[in-house]
């Protein structure tokens, strides 16, 4: 079997679903994907593993290497997409469509599919007598998610490498920061009763509206505290999304919940902010009310590396484009725990993805190929690092 074409490739994967989702009827596996990712870098002399999850064997990570030894570069990206509506589309979300010139359109196109075509193109540049450092493809499930994937490398202590290039679309410009993501749900339990006597019961909202002051006082906090200007939003955030408690106005509340959203600033440690908000939080409340504070899912830690880290310096070599932050939350905390220099650098934009009409540029896969290729070539054979 030869490698397809770099767009045959993003051709192939996009019409392989492989959403993930918390919700159960729209969550899928990434097994076909996974397994055509495997068969390719096998074709390009990568020796490829597919690694089922251990919360769940229908979903898998790919690990290929290519090449022997320690450190070197590792290329990764996700190989799940979040839902869409097919109505929303112009065209058929799961077909691959020129509709502009030289842009083609289709689920997953920038998030991340077009990256491990352009990531497999520039490695079969490369045969693994000529490495003198192991290049390493990793395609992970679940990130749209839970995060899983990344997650069970983790706690695996593997894969490790001098550095690691994370394809998450960026118009390729190299990207050294994002902010964290914690969700919460809180619950405030009182007492139901009738309403004509307020002593009958303990209302759930009245204390929904002490947790409410106490967490717009900790997000002013949180703004002062740190900022990095850095960040279009320089400040952590915190985001009332959802209350809901109560069924009848003549019935004293017995339950109220409401669930928030936060944005966490390299440098803060999302166990330790959930530790004191949640003092907080107890402080501030009648000790008559049951308080339950839990994650709706595990948090993702912020990530920053050093400006002038060789990694940074490298990828701003190759692209001609000062290094960056974003808003949005990638796998690389996860890779930099490993012990690897990383970088978020891929082809396509982040504001089309997540949305219907999704779409890479011909031309960033053909430049993200040649990214990747020198930056295999310095790192695993001039040994850079």
């Amino acid at each position: 079997m030869s490698l397809p074409e770099t767009l045959d490739m993003v051709r192939q994967l996009v019409a392989e679903p492989s959403v993930s989702s918390p919700d159960a009827s729209r969550d899928q596996s990434n097994r076909r994907v996974v397994e055509r990712l495997a068969e390719w870098a096998e074709s390009a002399g990568f020796r490829a593993e597919v690694v089922p999850l251990r919360e769940d064997p229908s979903k898998a990570n790919l690990v290929a290497t290519l090449g022997e030894g320690e450190g070197g570069l590792i290329l990764s990206g996700h190989t799940d997409t979040v839902p869409t509506d097919p109505e929303g589309w112009a065209s058929d979300p799961w077909t691959l469509t020129e509709r502009e010139d030289g842009v083609f359109h289709g689920l997953g196109s920038a998030d991340m599919k077009g990256f491990f075509a352009a990531a497999l193109t520039a490695a079969s540049r490369f045969r693994a007598g000529e490495l003198k450092a192991p290049l390493t493809l990793i395609g992970t499930a679940d990130e749209e998610s839970t995060m899983n994937g990344a997650r069970q490398l983790l706690a695996d202590g593997s894969p490790r490498a001098t550095m690691a290039i994370i394809g998450e679309p960026t118009g390729l410009v190299p990207v050294r920061m994002h902010k964290g993501i914690l969700m919460h749900r809180v619950l405030v339990e009182g007492r139901a009763g009738h309403s004509s006597d307020p002593a009958l019961g303990l209302n759930a909202i009245d204390g929904m509206a002490a947790v409410i002051a106490e967490l717009q006082a900790f997000r002013a906090d949180l703004a002062e505290e740190l900022r990095i200007e850095d960040f279009h939003v320089p400040h952590a955030t915190l985001n009332l999304g959802r209350i809901e408690g109560g069924d009848s106005p003549n019935r004293i509340c017995g339950s109220c919940a409401m669930t928030y959203d936060m944005r966490l600033l390299p440098g803060m440690v999302p166990g330790e902010i959930r530790t004191q908000l949640e003092a907080r939080l107890r402080s501030r409340l009648d000790p008559r009310y049951r308080l339950v504070l839990e994650e709706l899912v595990e948090s993702v830690p912020p990530f920053a590396i050093e400006r002038d880290a060789a990694a940074v310096r490298l990828l701003e070599e190759l692209t001609g484009q000062e290094p960056r932050s974003v808003m949005f939350c990638t796998e690389a905390a996860f890779f930099q725990q490993l012990g690897a220099q990383t970088v978020v650098c891929g082809p396509g934009s982040i504001e089309v993805a997540h949305q219907p009409n999704e779409h890479v540029p011909h031309d960033q896969l053909v430049s993200g190929t040649d990214i990747y290729a020198k930056a295999i070539h310095a790192v695993c054979v001039e040994g850079r690092a």
